[in-house]
């Protein structure tokens, strides 16, 4: 009895520190990261290399993730949707999150560097810009700072390219610039349905700053923009047009979405395009690393 109660104190402790890193956005990100490498290298020859990218990567998106949770717990407190998070009714102690967040973070961009300084650099890049630059700095100030969240969202494809190729090449820029637009797509329309609970927190965001309407053009503007730099860092690639015609496809629902969104407005069709936005980004990362094989 004795053994099964701490075994369950265990999975419910390591459960609370795994929410904290909100596993599907890591690895979502991570998952660009790969892409980003293998846009450049076949994973099969390089396995060593893409298993240190993997655990660099996750540890300094996780990082930087706690640690943003750790500094937003009191807008947390005030959402209705985060009430529930384990800094916030007391299951996990701050002090422990915070140490688990420098830990794994400094482990992270310590692989980072071992396997090459400069993509060490972009990696660490994007966890200041994220942690320091949009959570600390921007969010509680103004909507603009998802720029910033998108730009940090983009390196993770621009650091996997970059360990790639071992440089910073147009093809990297483009695919940064791919999810940096994707960003207002999948998170502008999350806000929008959750325009009560943002505004309850006192966090500025488009919808309330510039209304429903115009948010979701500048969703739709996003949605045209992210296609073109991702379509166009695929054929830079020189990728065959079958993948470049599945990209096309799914472009067209991203983008049809976008459309219905401003023409036929509602929350419903919001969270289509929600929900769709991820299911993109994953299908056009697949597309990238599945043509390095």
């Amino acid at each position: 009895m004795i053994g099964e109660k701490r075994n369950q104190n265990e999975r419910s402790r390591f459960g609370n520190y795994w929410s904290l890193i909100k596993s599907l956005q890591t690895g979502l990100l991570l998952f660009t990261g790969i892409a980003g490498y293998t846009s450049a290298q076949c994973p099969v020859g390089e396995s060593s290399q893409i298993l240190g990218l993997s655990i660099s990567l996750f540890l300094a998106i996780a990082g930087s993730t706690v640690l943003n949770m750790v500094w937003d717990r009191d807008i947390d407190s005030r959402m209705k949707r985060t009430a529930h998070r384990p800094l916030v009714n007391g299951t996990l102690q701050v002090n422990h999150a915070l140490i688990f967040g420098i830990l794994i973070s400094v482990v992270g961009l310590g692989v980072a560097y071992w396997l090459d300084p400069l993509y060490a650099l972009i990696v660490g890049g994007g966890l200041f810009i994220d942690v320091g630059i949009y959570t600390m700095w921007l969010k509680r100030k103004t909507a603009w700072s998802i720029v910033w969240g998108g730009i940090s969202g983009g390196m993770p494809i621009l650091a996997g390219r970059v360990l790639a190729v071992g440089h910073i090449d147009g093809i990297g820029v483009l695919f940064l610039l791919s999810v940096l637009l994707w960003i207002p797509t999948h998170i502008l329309t999350f806000n929008i349905r959750n325009f009560d609970d943002y505004r309850r927190a006192g966090i500025p965001t488009f919808a309330d700053r510039y209304g429903f309407m115009n948010t979701r053009w500048i969703i739709a503007a996003s949605s045209v923009g992210a296609s073109l730099a991702i379509g166009l860092g695929l054929y830079s690639l020189g990728l065959s047009w079958g993948y470049l015609k599945v990209l096309a496809v799914l472009s067209t629902g991203l983008l049809g979405l976008a459309a219905f969104i401003v023409l036929r407005p509602s929350e419903k069709h919001d969270f289509y395009l929600f929900k769709y936005a991820s299911l993109y980004m994953m299908g056009a990362m697949s597309i990238i690393s599945f043509s390095s094989f």
